[in-house]
């Protein structure tokens, strides 16, 4: 197996993945899976939903195996979320 390389630079993945994401995986999945992992082969469009990122990737692999992959959290602005969360502080 040859290892894939990315055709893009990064910037251009980036905006190219959210764009897909935003006008025409969004609304076919947000409704029913939020908090789950969309991998989105950038060059074709193809999407798989799955609960992690290694799943939903190997599942779009399995029919597009030389995808550019790009993936989101459904219902978020991130796929993970690195230290803790701000506790909210009351002011009353």
């Amino acid at each position: 197996m040859t290892a894939r390389q990315p055709r893009l630079s990064k910037e251009e993945h980036a905006r190219l993945g959210t764009a897909i994401y935003e006008q025409r995986v969004r609304p076919q999945v947000e409704a029913d899976n939020q908090g789950k992992i969309v991998a989105i082969d950038i060059e074709t469009g193809a999407f798989e939903v799955a609960e992690d990122t290694l799943t939903a990737a190997e599942r779009l692999l399995i029919h597009h195996p030389d995808a550019q992959i790009w993936c989101v959290r459904i219902g978020h602005r991130g796929v993970h979320r690195f230290g803790l969360r701000p506790v909210a502080v009351s002011t009353a």
